[in-house]
């Protein structure tokens, strides 16, 4: 075994004896999402001076802190992270995806994004998800094959950012997950229950990604050193010729062929569509809550305009007098939580493809107007969208965005910082495995249906547009504008909950990232009022049904990874619901 994969094991186990306690496992737990919760680690928040890297996988936030102790840039290190990700924790993101990030540069006091998401084909069509009959087939159709796939922008995204942001050689970046691609990393627990869940199909029915995780058609066992020579091929590759190679050469051949050839759902992904791809610089959606400002992605992503809202609403009322096991902190979350994602199911998409009136969903007196909806004593029901400045009548959409995202959160000694959210979209994505990755299914985060009641859906599938997406990436900043928080997580739709209650917890509460992180779950997706499975939250259905909450219990699968900036520290902390750490110096 090589010396990368020996340190990097001994590492992890050093990482998780120092930083976590262990409690007796659930064994009565059955968890049906791909990134279930494991509930078996109590984090501790972690301490460091001048740099710090929390991201999904310890292999992964291994890698960054190599990157960061060599004096690379926060973009550099996020690069040699979202390389190992890719081979350690590939049903969740990888270069076969997209990512949205934030990038703080504290020297220029400059906030800026980098839109990485994919794009549809160019031969793509609005009805692409109808059936015959001109209904939206099932999901479990539409995810598994070539036709769901987009054009992958994570590397492009990556690379422009580096263009800027990196201090040290692209070619630098990619040593230690060609090392471990090639000397293999051993499959953790997770990763093993999660291909024998076989929640994606696709793992089973398409050839390659059987043979790579049913080797001998058994599955992969934590513990067993599994090894992708593939991908540390493509890999060698982008170091030495740049991200053109995955996009105009080899690479970008070996994935239109296989989308196009795929044996199941064959798909309209080209060479030209490749070759023709752009990653975005675009500027960050901002707003204020009490006396920070709070930092997001603009359109497509959902999770900034939402997460913006949902505070801006609770804004109007006094949430630090509360915890989170009271019955009306619960009930004034999800009510925020409805509006936003009312707003949200509405007018949220490509914004180069429909108008999206997003300084309208934050403006100050609209917020205030939508807040006032809100019953103490009462539970909404459906909330309806509003009518902010600049919106057009539109219908809502029934677009699928499942849980299987990664987050990265990484602050450098330049005091320079990265929110990075990352995704393949469902679990193992589409299941097409090119060289060693894994393609994105990402075209069903569009509406199936182009259309409702006879109006176009904002969020329809178009040629060359980007699908809206939940993920959320953010950064908190002090009345002083200096950098507050750095924050993220997977978890599909649910991500908007999980981010802004992580938040309120660590700016009203005044909680360390990793009590923050650790607290039990609430969601409310303007459906229904869900509580964490096994938490003290569940005491909370009784009250909530009395305000006429239509309540449901279940397991819950968070994955933030924040970094705090307080008193010339950081604090750093990891989701116990999985198995990534928070490591630095």
């Amino acid at each position: 075994m090589s010396n990368l994969v020996t340190k990097g094991l001994f590492s992890l186990l050093f990482i998780s004896t120092s930083l976590c306690a262990t409690a007796a496992p659930d064994t009565k737990r059955q968890d049906r999402e791909p990134e279930a919760a494991t509930g078996l680690i109590i984090k501790k928040t972690v301490v460091t001076d001048h740099a710090m890297v929390a991201s999904a996988n310890p292999y992964a936030s291994k890698a960054g802190f190599n990157i960061l102790k060599q004096g690379g840039s926060a973009v550099d290190a996020a690069i040699a992270v979202q390389l190992v990700l890719t081979l350690v924790e590939p049903q969740s993101s990888g270069i076969g995806g997209g990512a949205f990030m934030l990038h703080w540069d504290k020297k220029s006091q400059k906030l800026t994004t980098f839109d990485g998401r994919e794009t549809a084909p160019s031969a793509a069509t609005s009805d692409m998800f109808l059936d015959e009959n001109g209904r939206a087939i099932p999901w479990i159709k539409a995810v598994v094959g070539g036709k769901s796939v987009g054009v992958p922008g994570v590397l492009a995204g990556l690379k422009k950012a580096h263009e800027q942001y990196g201090k040290l050689p692209w070619n630098v970046l990619f040593k230690d997950a060609i090392e471990l691609a090639e000397t293999g990393f051993i499959v953790s627990s997770r990763l093993e229950k999660l291909v024998a869940m076989e929640f994606n199909p696709g793992i089973t029915k398409l050839p390659t990604i059987k043979n790579y995780f049913f080797p001998e058609g058994k599955a992969i066992k934590a513990g067993q050193l599994l090894k992708n020579p593939k991908l540390a091929a493509v890999y060698r590759s982008i170091a030495k010729e740049g991200t053109k190679v995955f996009y105009q050469g080899w690479i970008a051949k070996k994935i239109t062929t296989a989308v196009q050839q795929s044996p199941i759902a064959p798909g309209r992904l080209t060479l030209a569509d490749m070759s023709n791809y752009q990653a975005k610089e675009l500027p960050a959606v901002c707003g204020p809550y009490r006396q920070y400002q709070i930092c997001g992605m603009a359109p497509p992503s959902s999770g900034g305009v939402a997460i913006i809202q949902m505070l801006g609403q609770l804004e109007h009322f006094d949430i630090a007098q509360y915890s989170m096991n009271d019955p009306q902190f619960a009930h004034l979350f999800t009510q925020s939580s409805r509006l936003a994602f009312a707003d949200r199911n509405r007018y949220i998409a490509d914004s180069s493809f429909v108008n999206v009136p997003t300084q309208g969903l934050i403006d100050k007196r609209y917020l205030a107007q939508r807040a006032s909806l809100i019953n103490l004593d009462k539970d909404m029901g459906n909330a309806v969208a509003g009518e902010p400045e600049g919106a057009l009548s539109q219908a809502d959409d029934n677009a699928y965005e499942l849980p299987s995202t990664s987050h990265i959160s990484i602050v450098d000694e330049y005091g320079n910082a990265i929110s990075m959210t990352t995704s393949v979209e469902m679990g193992f994505g589409s299941a097409l495995m090119v060289e060693g990755f894994i393609l994105n299914n990402q075209l069903t985060d569009f509406s199936l249906d182009p259309k409702q009641n006879g109006l176009w859906v904002a969020n329809r599938l178009e040629p060359g547009k980007r699908p809206r997406s939940s993920m959320a990436p953010m950064m908190v900043f002090n009345q002083d504008k200096g950098l507050k928080m750095v924050i993220g997580s997977p978890g599909g739709s649910r991500i908007i909950n999980y981010v802004a209650q992580t938040m309120i917890a660590i700016l009203d509460w005044q909680l360390d990232p990793q009590s923050a992180i650790n607290l039990p779950r609430i969601t409310n997706r303007n459906q229904v009022t869900t509580l964490e499975k096994g938490t003290d939250l569940v005491k909370l259905k009784p009250a909530l049904e009395e305000k006429g909450h239509k309540v449901v219990v279940r397991d819950l699968n968070s994955g933030i990874q924040a970094i705090v900036l307080s008193k010339g520290k950081l604090h750093g902390g990891a989701d116990p619901r999985r198995e990534g750490i928070a490591i630095g110096y």
